[in-house]
């Protein structure tokens, strides 16, 4: 209809329009936390890295590349490099091949307890991560539930070592990281389609046939991508290192706390932290290219 054949519509007065913020002032909250909370300390950890330790042993602040040389030009820096890649991959393998099962039936299952079957998945990320080692360390001591069972039923006579070592360590990082993985999996399963599986299934396929062929290809992009994940959260942990290793494990990140707290050696801190974080980073890159690469 016209406006003369409503005469009152040009008398009505028009709606007032809501003000709305321009998107940097929507963004300026978000931006300053990020600028405070994480870029200023990497800021302050870049201007330590080229400081160095004075015969004293306190730290000369300087512009100087001397501290960097002397720790990339050491041969126990490469150790800790490969003992750390070495360990993520371990754990990270140990840790997808449980979680894709656990991962896959929450993914499927239609129970009306899916949503508490989820919760009980990911409930190791609500305990403190010193009470899970503390755990660990109760089920795979010399005495624990696991020798105490093995001996009872005579398959050992002498306790078998679990802790302390990189078994220890293994099995309780690959445990840490289990349930973002599970989140990562759950996350990526988006292109999993039952009706694939059925229409392979109903040509003759078997159900290992099925799987290899249809499901696995299908859920590659989130295999990688909770492969990233994991291996980047193995790479930086280091509670799980320090206390199942029982101070016989080297890593990177157990490195870096013993010379900054223990050694109080700042520079040599930083620039190891610096070499992880450039690591990890170069890490997440791959794992998303991956990811992006296997999903086309």
């Amino acid at each position: 209809m016209t406006d003369a054949l409503h005469p009152l519509a040009a008398e009505r007065p028009a709606l007032p329009r809501g003000r709305r913020l321009p998107l940097p002032l929507l963004v300026l909250p978000a931006v300053l936390f990020v600028l405070a909370v994480y870029v200023w300390p990497t800021l302050g950890l870049f201007r330590t890295a080229f400081n160095e330790v004075g015969p004293t042993g306190a730290m000369v602040e300087t512009w100087s590349l001397q501290t960097a040389r002397e720790v990339f030009a050491d041969s126990f820096t490469a150790e800790l490099t490969l003992n750390s890649l070495w360990l993520s991959l371990v754990a990270t393998a140990l840790a997808l091949a449980l979680s894709y099962p656990v991962a896959l039936f929450l993914f499927r299952t239609r129970s009306r307890f899916r949503g508490l079957l989820a919760v009980v998945a990911i409930m190791p990320m609500l305990v403190s991560g010193v009470v899970r080692i503390f755990g660990w360390l109760a089920i795979l001591g010399d005495r624990g539930l696991v020798n105490g069972i093995a001996q009872g039923l005579g398959l050992i006579s002498t306790p078998m070592r679990l802790v302390f070592n990189w078994t220890g360590v293994t099995i309780g990082l690959a445990e840490s990281i289990m349930p973002y993985m599970i989140l990562a999996l759950l996350a990526g399963f988006g292109r999993l389609d039952r009706t694939l599986e059925e229409a392979a299934r109903s040509l003759g396929a078997t159900p290992l046939r099925c799987f290899l062929r249809v499901t696995l290809p299908l859920s590659l992009p989130a295999i990688a991508l909770a492969a990233g994940l994991g291996f980047v959260l193995s790479m930086s942990s280091y509670i799980t290192p320090r206390l199942m290793g029982g101070g016989r494990i080297f890593v990177l990140a157990t490195e870096i706390y013993e010379q900054a707290t223990t050694n109080t050696n700042w520079p040599v801190a930083a620039v190891l932290a610096i070499y992880t974080l450039v690591l990890l980073l170069a890490l997440a890159v791959v794992a998303r290219l991956a990811a992006r690469r296997l999903q086309r």
